[in-house]
């Protein structure tokens, strides 16, 4: 990619915003967009050091100025706007970076320092009604619009303030765009969603950008409108559509006295108390795992949730550190615990192409000897794609009660690889 134009010819964007400033103020009256991109047109054109620019190269440089002076996230504004960016990283003033298509690209712009780049940051900050400085040298929260940001201070960043941006798809992603990507295949999702509309506890497991929270809102579409759902998040991301009696719960950060914190485990707590049919909680991450188990196993079936893991099996290990940090249980209980509590996970990551697919779905059967019983359902497989294991499902006392002896066999078949209609 080309140079930013403030490195090309040492163009200093802030000095020439400086000199709009100038003519703004000396027009005596509130300028609108137009009129001020006319001013920055008048400023770039006519600066010696840009003459020797191409006219493509003026025209971005006059955008930067622009955005400078009327964008909130000014040299990053159109980077934003885009909208097949779905990720903005911002490694000090001038490195940045974007995901477009699943590639990572290295962006055509730079902040002109990194006092720059803070003062975008502290108005993003400032928007959600957070600080950061030295004492809150981090920020992780949701924007109006859905997007998610996490910045951290120059005071713990070295080389500069770290920015980053997730968006999020103005059209939600169905589990029918994933077929078409081959991103899973039509048996296993036709599985997914017989399981999820029967009441089957799903985890949800993968790093970090591997499709998590996207395939959640995929499977909650099968949830049946007629049952009350209680959603609970760190930052509100999941985009429930057809639920009528839905409520979503957002934790909430302490105040600059240190009160006022409310927590993940806290809302579990509460929820329990609303009469949910079924408990989504967005990303377990600590000692709230434990209340997560209690609520998918004390009548609350159907409920899903999500977490870190290179693996079903890593996730297993992962809830039960969890849980261990969180109570005074010996692990053979909490074990017991976790395989009463979830019937199958489903285990997303990013492939080398760049796409986010179904890598394993897995059923917990239970417990034998102390070890985990986990049964692959679907594994994906180099060359192959997501290949059907041939094992049959074995817990169906679930679908036996809510669907019957019809579904139950529709289950069968779905986990044999073949499709419902088949």
């Amino acid at each position: 990619m080309r140079r930013p134009y403030s490195e090309k010819k040492r163009i200093s964007v802030d000095g020439l915003a400086d000199e709009v400033r100038r003519r703004m103020g000396s027009a005596g009256t509130v300028l609108t967009d137009p009129q001020v991109l006319t001013l920055c047109e008048e400023a770039v054109l006519g600066a010696d050091e840009t003459q020797g620019l191409a006219p493509a190269e003026k025209a971005g440089l006059i955008r930067q100025v622009f955005c400078t002076l009327r964008c909130e996230l000014e040299v990053l504004q159109d980077l934003a706007d885009d909208p097949l960016v779905t990720e903005v990283m911002v490694n000090g003033p001038s490195q940045i970076y974007i995901e477009k298509g699943s590639t990572t690209y290295k962006a055509d712009v730079s902040f002109e320092s990194s006092q720059r780049l803070e003062q975008v940051i502290q108005r993003l900050a400032a928007r959600v009604g957070r600080e950061i400085n030295d004492l809150n040298p981090i920020v992780d929260a949701r924007l109006e619009d859905g997007s998610r940001i996490n910045a951290v201070h120059s005071s713990i960043a070295i080389g500069g303030p770290v920015l980053t941006i997730r968006k999020f798809a103005a059209r939600r992603i169905t589990m029918d765009d994933l077929i078409e990507n081959n991103d899973i295949t039509r048996p296993a999702a036709q599985l997914l969603q017989l399981l999820t509309e029967n009441g089957y506890n799903i985890f949800v497991s993968g790093g970090t950008s591997s499709g998590k929270t996207t395939f959640l809102n995929i499977l909650s579409d099968y949830i049946p409108a007629k049952e009350r759902v209680i959603v609970i998040e760190d930052s509100a991301e999941l985009q429930l559509r057809g639920h009528d009696n839905l409520v979503r719960m957002e934790t909430k950060a302490a105040n600059g006295k240190g009160k006022g914190q409310v927590t993940i485990k806290d809302l579990i707590k509460t929820s329990l108390r609303m009469r949910p049919d079924r408990i989504i909680v967005g990303e377990v991450r600590g000692e709230e795992v434990v209340d997560m188990l209690a609520a998918m196993s004390t009548g609350h079936d159907g409920s899903l949730s999500t977490g870190h893991a290179n693996s079903p099996a890593g996730m297993l290990g992962r809830l039960e550190t969890m849980a261990l940090q969180g109570g005074e249980l010996p692990s053979s209980v909490i074990r017991s615990q976790i395989a009463e509590a979830i019937d199958v996970f489903v285990h997303l990551a990013r492939t080398g192409d760049g796409h986010r697919r179904v890598i394993e779905i897995s059923e917990l059967t239970g417990i034998k000897n102390g070890e985990f019983l986990l049964q692959p359902l679907y594994r994906y497989l180099p060359g192959k794609g997501l290949v059907c294991m041939g094992n049959a499902f074995q817990n169906t006392d679930k679908i036996l009660l809510r669907g019957g002896e019809e579904a139950a066999l529709r289950l069968q078949k779905l986990a044999a690889g073949q499709t419902a209609e088949a």
